[in-house]
């Protein structure tokens, strides 16, 4: 059976101690004013962070196995102090690195990789349109072969990552063709920031997530080289599917870290808020809702990590991706459900002051709820569930 070893729980501590100095300080001033710290980035690459996963040759620090589970736990650690920048890790790896590490050419790997992996660059992931969400086959990005180039024209939204000082690239979804069954045929292309022709729209107005950089992506007439194409032609939504399975054991990670939080919110305040005399924790009232979140955190914590030990497992070539999709999926639809529920029996727990912006559940309250949007909806996540029992 998978467990978290000695070297996990070391890696752990480094970065909870990086997150309690270098971010907890200043996450409620930034969240306050929308304020995505890019200077943080190169800080978090030179701990190795974006690195986990990626290979030596290309300026990671991938070796000896195990890198999605340290990659979950990095993430759980972030999410405890801001669920913004636990998310700007799991998009800047799972949805920025990951598609080109496991579809790019030898070229595209040593092009865009090592300042991806150094934090010197970020890369965003184009999937979602203003009009195809969980129907992601209903892409309308177009992108046409016109003497050697790919035209792209179409529109994408709430991409992560997209619009920061040093985003690099933006992998998107296009309609490149028909099949011969005449279905879309979809394939994955690499637009480097600055590319004529690619937009990026102003930063969404968002009720949580206000750290984390989001924006619209507009294409017109935007050319890239043919060999800016990411994998197979026609592969395209398949590879992207699959790179949401990894991104929903991330999911399900930063939800832990958020339940995690919660906890030690709403325990140290049950212990101190005094109320008729005597802590409101010695209520009943109060103290099962503690044990409701320590029980929410515990069964967060496990589905996470097992899911992200047969990814792991996978990846060494003993368990099947079958498992793996299966684990992912329980993984993000209970943990994101829990978490939200997590923020809202904390918020409870404080009470009027939980409604006030000065403390910090408020903050997690509305970061909490995309948990369960986010890398599939609780609802596709369901469905994946219920087919994997041959439903």
């Amino acid at each position: 059976m998978f467990e978290l070893s000695a070297d996990h729980e070391d890696f752990r501590r480094t970065v909870r101690d990086f997150a309690e100095s270098e971010i907890a300080p200043h996450a409620a001033q930034w969240d306050k004013e929308h304020h995505f710290p890019a200077d943080l980035i190169p800080k978090m690459g030179e701990l190795g962070l974006f690195g986990l996963v990626v290979p030596e040759e290309f300026g990671g620090h991938a070796g000896d196995g195990g890198e999605f589970t340290y990659l979950c736990l990095a993430i759980e650690e972030l999410g405890r102090v801001d669920q913004s920048m636990g998310i700007t890790l799991q998009a800047g790896v799972g949805l920025g690195i990951n598609p080109i590490l496991t579809y790019g050419t030898q070229e595209q790997k040593e092009k865009w990789l090592p300042d991806l992996a150094a934090g010197r660059a970020m890369a965003g992931f184009g999937l979602t349109e203003p009009d195809a969400g969980s129907d992601a086959g209903a892409t309308k990005t177009r992108a046409r072969l016109e003497d050697g180039q790919w035209v792209v024209n179409g529109a994408k939204a709430f991409i992560t990552n997209s619009g920061t000082s040093i985003t690099s690239v933006v992998t998107v979804t296009a309609r490149t063709g028909e099949t011969a069954e005449g279905k879309p045929e979809i394939s994955a292309i690499m637009v480097p920031n600055g590319t004529p022709g690619f937009t990026v729209e102003p930063a969404y107005d968002k009720l949580g997530w206000n750290i984390s950089d989001t924006h619209g992506l507009t294409f017109e007439d935007a050319r890239v080289p043919e060999e800016n194409l990411l994998g197979e032609r026609g592969h395209g939504f398949k590879q992207f599917l699959a790179t949401l399975d990894d991104g929903r054991i991330a999911i399900s990670a930063l939800s832990t870290g958020c339940i995690q939080r919660m906890l030690e919110e709403a325990s140290e305040y049950a212990r101190t808020r005094m109320a008729f005399g005597r802590p409101i924790g010695a209520n009943q009232g109060v103290s099962f809702k503690i044990a409701d979140l320590a029980v929410m955190a515990e069964t967060a914590r496990l589905l996470t990590y097992k899911a992200a030990w047969l990814k792991d497992e996978m990846h060494a070539g003993r368990r099947s991706h079958t498992e793996v999709k299966k684990a992912a999926s329980i993984a993000k639809v209970y943990s994101s459900e829990a978490a939200v529920s997590a923020t809202r029996i904390a918020t409870q727990i404080f009470g009027g002051n939980g409604f006030m912006e000065e403390y910090p559940v408020a903050r997690f309250y509305r970061d909490s709820k995309i948990l369960e949007i986010g890398e599939g909806t609780s609802e596709v996540q369901r469905m994946l569930i219920a087919r994997s029992y041959g439903l």
